[in-house]
């Protein structure tokens, strides 16, 4: 079998297996393979080194990565086909020992689903949906990778367009989904167009709505909120275990508290959780949100987990289990 349709059967094996990513974990002359299902990491087999390298190289070349470098970290994208289902498949590789491990991440390019169809609670999806009324602000989805930040900031700017005409740019690498009516801009950092460079050609096409996929470092975090100050409604995400956690991120970015609390319209930090139902297995999300005046006292440092009226992703578990949504295990 040639390595072109080993390529093709693991991927298809994958995408069958309803895998988010798959890890290729080097360890002395085996390679071990994972497949990510349902927010777990399953082993999946074991293949020989040797067996291993040129797939590498396979994967590397056919998703623009240089097949010579094997010191540095690199990225690549391709465009894949599987069952007339189109995917973005997204690979990184890091060095390790004498060879390199890879993850390749599979995102289906389909119809964006509804803000209905992502939240597990309702009430939760209200609350969401005020914020979005704003005419100017930063609006921060946080959590984990493969929490499902990306999806809802999409539903979300499908929400704000179906409403009204904006003007709507988005900056993100890589760029997950084609959207219908958005200006999407792929950051390529080493053609030197990163999120700063983005950011500043975005806002010369007089922009209503921004969308900044992830605030990587502190010149991306100081131009949201430059543009947020100046009239524009801007969405992005960030890495950061809950929602109180998020202003220390950007406090630790050079983000003035003051400026925090003249642009910040809420932080939702978003978990997916498995929800058994009598067919399958279905993700949902789960939010803590801070907003309102428990956002105005998280702000002068008062933690919101002190408030008893603040909801925790404990007790959203909590909540689920006594709704019959998942096992007493998963709480």
């Amino acid at each position: 079998m040639s390595i072109a349709d080993q390529s093709k059967q693991l991927l298809a094996d994958a995408i069958t297996s309803m895998a988010t990513d798959i890890h290729f974990c080097p360890y002395g002359t085996q390679v071990y393979i994972y497949y990510r299902v349902h927010g777990g990491r399953l082993h999946r087999k074991t293949i020989a080194l040797s067996l291993y390298e040129p797939l590498l190289s396979y994967f590397k070349f056919a998703s623009g990565m240089d097949i010579g470098e094997i010191l540095h970290p690199q990225n690549g994208i391709l465009p894949y086909e599987h069952n007339h289902q189109h995917y973005s498949l997204r690979f990184s590789t890091l060095p390790v020992q004498s060879t390199e491990s890879l993850a390749i991440r599979i995102l289906p390019q389909k119809a964006v689903p509804s803000l209905r169809e992502l939240f597990l609670f309702p009430h939760q999806l209200h609350r969401v949906q005020s914020w979005i009324r704003y005419g100017a602000g930063l609006i921060l989805f946080t959590g984990p990778t493969g929490s499902g930040k990306t999806t809802t900031l999409y539903a979300l700017l499908q929400t704000l367009l179906r409403e009204h005409s904006y003007q709507t740019i988005t900056l993100e690498d890589p760029i997950e989904n084609q959207l219908k009516d958005i200006l999407q801009v792929q950051v390529n950092e080493k053609a030197g167009m990163d999120y700063n460079a983005g950011l500043k050609a975005a806002l010369r096409h007089d922009p209503d709505i921004l969308m900044v996929g992830e605030i990587r470092d502190a010149s991306t975090a100081h131009f949201a909120i430059r543009a947020a100050q100046t009239g524009h409604l801007v969405l992005s995400s960030l890495h950061a275990k809950n929602a109180y956690g998020t202003l220390f991120r950007m406090l630790e970015m050079g983000i003035s508290n003051s400026d925090l609390q003249q642009t910040l319209i809420g932080i939702a930090s978003q978990q997916l959780i498995s929800i058994e139902t009598t067919s399958n297995i279905q993700r949902s999300a789960i939010l803590e949100l801070l907003e309102g005046k428990q956002l105005e006292e998280a702000l002068l440092g008062i933690s919101p987990y002190n408030s008893p009226h603040y909801v925790t992703f404990h007790q959203l578990r909590r909540k689920a289990y006594a709704l019959g949504y998942l096992s007493k295990e998963r709480v």
